[in-house]
């Protein structure tokens, strides 16, 4: 069964993955990048067959591979920027497969910033990319290969597809509450993970004083930096490979997009920004 860590992209997902691998597959709780392969993406070539040439034959095959995954009696947990729905009728995922997920959401102001960077866009594709409904991720230094094809639609489309969903119980994680209070917000997260579980084991406390010192931003930047990071992507517009990670706790909005972008992020998603407290 699966524990899904679902987010829009550049949202905080690999911090998530990076606490839960050093709490849950290490002995003392200190993380590495090998770690990561614990939780792997999905939809992937990992999991879905190496010849997958279309939106329709990806859709065909995420139930069968999560079936796969049920199949070994395990839980597991995956990462994942899709929506949660379904397309031409073919489910993404629902109770039959899923425990549960954790969902982290981000001021959409600094996740514009971040994307930026990440995908290689000037502020006005970043906008456009952020209230696209339409919007997917591919490889684009392999368009023929959809394994990892992901339907990530808009910031706000994102958050609610997850958030309205009755089939399984998610927990809603805010990225500044990592930032501002990480013990106690890591603390939430691995209470919902061991009930989904069914663990009845205590929180190791000494562990989750090490996962989060370990995950620390700056230590997994300067990590980046001198192994090298293989999730970074290479940007073929600038030829070359951008660090994953970037800015952390520096990246501010107020300092990195105009206040006209800002203005109009708030115009889009009023209502969600709301909700979330970020307006």
């Amino acid at each position: 069964m699966i524990i899904w860590l679902a987010s829009y992209p550049k949202s905080g997902n690999t911090w998530v993955r990076s606490l839960l691998s050093a709490y849950y597959y290490t002995e003392d709780g200190k993380f590495n990048f090998d770690l990561l392969d614990k939780i792997k993406q999905f939809p992937s070539k990992d999991f879905l067959k190496k010849e997958i040439k279309s939106v329709d034959e990806a859709a065909e095959n995420w139930l069968i591979a999560q079936s796969k995954i049920k199949a070994k009696n395990e839980v597991r947990f995956l990462k994942t920027h899709n929506v949660f729905g379904s397309y031409k009728g073919k489910n993404f995922t629902t109770s039959e497969f899923s425990l549960g997920a954790i969902y982290i959401v981000r001021d959409p102001r600094n996740v514009l910033s971040s994307l930026m960077n990440h995908y290689s866009l000037n502020e006005d594709e970043a906008l456009n990319m952020i209230n696209s409904v339409y919007r997917n991720l591919r490889d684009e230094n392999n368009l023929e290969d959809y394994s990892n094809y992901s339907f990530i639609s808009s910031w706000a489309n994102n958050f609610k597809s997850w958030k309205l969903t009755k089939d399984i119980e998610t927990l809603f994680i805010k990225y500044e509450d990592l930032e501002k209070n990480r013990f106690n917000t890591f603390k939430k997260i691995i209470k919902f993970t061991n009930k989904l579980m069914n663990k009845d084991s205590k929180i190791n406390f000494n562990k989750l004083k090490n996962s989060i010192e370990s995950t620390d931003f700056d230590i997994l930047k300067r990590k980046e930096e001198t192994e090298g990071f293989k999730e970074a992507i290479f940007s073929k517009k600038e030829g070359k490979v951008k660090n994953f990670f970037n800015l952390g706790t520096k990246n501010n909005y107020k300092k990195l997009i105009r206040s006209q972008t800002s203005k109009t992020i708030k115009k889009f998603f009023k209502k969600e920004m709301k909700e979330l407290g970020y307006i």
